[in-house]
């Protein structure tokens, strides 16, 4: 019986990675999932300390597709800072925008963040977030912008920071609302997507660090370590192919298939569970 439970829980956490890694790239909110696929398969994994741990596993991910723009954006900073290139200045200032981007989310983030989680953290809220953001991806669905990397302005970077501040709510998707905020600015689908992901790596790097102690405290990481890194894992590999998944539709310009799906989810939320 007990050997029947243990499976019972090894699967629920395995759901949980995939829904997690599946959701966090692409635009359905991945913290909007995971309240609904909790409620679904009644797993107690209530505390943020399992979703930063999953997080960390998209994270590894998105560094791993983005890591050639990665590895010129330090390389290209460090040859405008120390060796004066002035032909590095455009990867410099995209570095210093993804910087401006970042503060919004940090200031909610440190006065905010845990009121917020708790407070609107219920399913009937998800439901509504998620039909909010089907609207916004429907209104950005045919946007043909024209700024690339080096066209981009101190007020795009707030803009698109504020964005990602507004998505702290759950079930509002955070690549979603920084897509929406790029392309309504007037990026590029290659700009937004990029710009997007590259902001989501210090933010989620830095919500990793801010929380280990908390981490370390939960009990359940010590009683449910198995469960934990089969989620990581399984969050890994799905993150990975969500985002090029993501990618795909991005430039094939069908972002009407998220809004779809959204309201098709957020409608489930709010009159079926």
């Amino acid at each position: 019986m007990e050997s029947l439970t243990n499976l019972w829980t090894l699967f629920q956490y395995f759901i949980l990675g995939i829904v997690q890694g599946i959701t966090e790239p692409i635009p359905v909110s991945s913290s909007g999932h995971l309240i609904i696929a909790r409620e679904l398969f009644n797993v107690e994994a209530r505390g943020l300390s399992f979703e930063i741990f999953v997080n960390f596993a998209s994270l590894l991910a998105v560094i791993l597709i983005y890591r050639k723009d990665i590895v010129r954006l330090i390389a290209q900073t460090w040859r405008f800072l120390f060796k004066g290139d002035k032909n590095a200045k455009s990867d410099f200032m995209f570095v210093i925008y993804l910087v401006i981007a970042t503060i919004p989310v940090g200031v909610v983030g440190v006065l905010f963040g845990d009121v917020l989680g708790e407070a609107l953290s219920g399913i009937r809220v998800v439901g509504v977030t998620l039909l909010i953001t089907a609207l916004f991806l429907w209104i950005i669905r045919n946007l043909q912008g024209r700024k690339q990397d080096g066209d981009l302005s101190t007020k795009d970077a707030i803009i698109v920071g504020l964005a990602q501040a507004v998505a702290t709510t759950p079930g509002i998707s955070r690549s979603g609302a920084t897509i929406v905020a790029s392309m309504l600015v007037g990026m590029k689908k290659e700009t937004a997507l990029r710009f997007s992901f590259l902001l989501y790596i210090p933010v989620s790097l830095g919500t990793g660090i801010l929380e280990i102690p908390e981490i370390v405290r939960d009990p359940a990481m010590g009683q449910l370590w198995g469960p934990y890194l089969l989620a990581f894992i399984t969050a890994f590999i799905a993150s990975y192919f969500g985002l090029k998944l993501f990618m795909d539709i991005m430039r094939r310009g069908k972002l009407e298939y998220f809004a779809y799906y959204c309201v098709a989810v957020g409608l489930l939320a709010l009159f079926f569970l």
